[in-house]
């Protein structure tokens, strides 16, 4: 009786300690499928390894695993000249599933024109993708995804080494370079394309993967970018909103009649010039404004924003963005999205500030979680008991010493190759359109990068790719700026004296 106890008890703890191993410990593995999809109405064959790749310490000493999920196209006979993408979401704790399952990859979530959930959960092929013209790399950071530290670590200690804007940006560095050498792409032209805090990211590894693993880009693609360091000030970072306003205004048309007659991008580059060229400098007079001016502003903001002089007035023509999303539609009973204002929320009552929730996050979020998890066990064959983190593991983030812009500047200047392209919803009043304008205009204060700089914006918010018109565009979109940012045969990366 004795003996059988203790051989259950000896299984019981190696039975333990086996699925322990599995559940975390294993930072270097890879599960190989094939598949094939229609693209733009022709078959794309692709193969798609999904696993983990370890980081290690400076000692050589594995310290995490990062979950990835890698396609390639498998019909296409020469890779040394097919393009590869390396793609980040945000957060800085988000999954790279937004962009994976919603945007580039080869199958997509089920959601209407609009982008809103539908029954049955699931996924669909993406008729869109740019696999057709590109392999992807989507990875997890740590705590994103299947991605974790090792278990020895302490919470304190993952922090410190993960979870900073630089930290970050140089242990993700250093996991590029090892993944190219072992698929063996060094001659493939590449592209880093990041969402939100991806944006950061991109930027920032683009001088990283420059200066310090001597691997050069040829694009960079920013979605729905962030301020990527570059300071707004007092005067500039209120009167910069304003354009979003009027977006998102005109699209509940709460607008008079003569601006809601105008299409939205006929309309807004009037908004623009009276930000840039009347607002700023009326801002930057702060308390000495004179009344008569104030209220004259007051009027015109009103105009521009839906809502009325008395409540611009009574923020000293300051609008905060929570008050915003709170005001458009009160009277409706009715709160709009923060990353996408075209969603609307319901409050438990009317008064206040600021809206109760985010609506539109909510709707991703039941959009995408069911379908990450039925693709990946069904599609990708990987199978593991742990949790995908969605979001929400990386606190606290080290957000100081963010020069990711002036990072992307200097590696645009010491590649003649390398290209940015901005894309940006307009909707969005998270990381609203007209501050990705200014990224650019202040990253390159020369003006001498322009020509390798390009913006493109959207009718849809954070996320525009879930709109379906969008979806075709932005990928579109992608395809041509891979054509612009891959150089002719034979042409050198040099600049000439004209």
């Amino acid at each position: 009786m004795k003996k059988n106890y203790l051989f259950t008890a000896v299984l019981f703890l190696f039975c333990f300690l086996l699925n322990a191993q599995q559940h975390n410990t294993s930072m270097d593995t890879m599960v190989v499928t094939n598949g094939q999809v229609t693209i733009k109405g022709k078959l794309v064959k692709y193969k798609a390894t999904a696993g983990k790749q370890p980081v290690w310490d400076n000692k050589g000493k594995i310290i995490a695993g990062l979950y990835y999920t890698y396609y390639e196209r498998s019909d296409v006979k020469d890779g040394s000249k097919r393009p590869l993408f390396f793609s980040f979401n945000g957060g800085p704790g988000a999954a790279s599933v937004w962009m994976h399952l919603g945007y580039t990859g080869p199958y997509r979530i089920k959601v209407n024109d609009e982008g809103y959930p539908i029954q049955p959960y699931g996924v669909e092929e993406n008729p869109q993708s740019i696999l057709d013209v590109a392999d992807i790399v989507y990875i997890e950071p740590v705590n994103t995804g299947f991605s974790r530290a090792i278990e020895s670590m302490s919470d304190d200690e993952v922090a410190k080494t993960f979870f900073g804007v630089n930290a970050d940006i140089q242990y993700l560095a250093s996991w590029i370079s090892t993944f190219v050498t072992r698929k063996n792409r060094w001659e493939s032209p590449k592209y880093l394309i990041g969402e939100s805090y991806g944006t950061p990211r991109v930027s920032g590894l683009s001088l990283e993967l420059q200066n310090k693993h001597w691997m050069y880009l040829n694009g960079v693609i920013l979605v729905s970018p962030t301020d990527l360091g570059i300071t707004r000030g007092s005067a500039i970072e209120p009167a910069n909103n304003v354009p979003y306003y009027a977006a998102a205004a005109w699209f509940h048309q709460k607008l008079p009649a003569d601006l809601q007659a105008k299409d939205l991008t006929d309309f807004l580059p009037e908004v623009e010039n009276y930000t840039a060229n009347k607002l700023i400098p009326i801002m930057a007079k702060g308390g000495f404004l004179s009344d008569s001016e104030k209220r004259q502003t007051a009027s015109q903001l009103s105009r521009y924003l839906g809502i009325s002089e008395k409540v611009i007035m009574e923020h000293d023509l300051r609008v905060p963005k929570t008050f915003f999303w709170k005001e458009l539609l009160r009277d409706e009973g009715f709160t709009i999205g923060r990353l996408d204002s075209r969603y609307l929320g319901i409050d438990k009552s009317n008064a206040g500030e600021r809206p109760d929730y985010a609506m539109e996050i909510k709707s991703w979020e039941h959009t995408f979680t069911p379908a990450v998890n039925y693709y990946f066990k069904n599609f990708l064959n990987y199978n593991t008991d742990l949790e995908y983190f969605i979001g929400g593991h990386t606190r606290p983030w080290d957000r100081s010493n963010n020069h990711t812009g002036e990072d992307l500047r200097q590696a645009m200047a010491q590649n003649p190759y390398l290209h940015v392209m901005v894309q940006a919803g307009y909707y969005d009043g998270a990381t609203d359109y007209y501050n990705s304008k200014y990224n650019l205009w202040l990253m390159d204060t020369s003006g001498k990068l322009k020509d390798r700089m390009s913006w493109k914006g959207y009718r849809s918010g954070h996320m525009m790719y879930l709109r379906s018109e969008d979806l075709i565009t932005s990928n579109e979109d992608i395809r041509e700026f891979i054509k612009k940012s891959i150089p002719k045969e034979n042409q050198p990366a040099e600049y000439i004296r004209k």
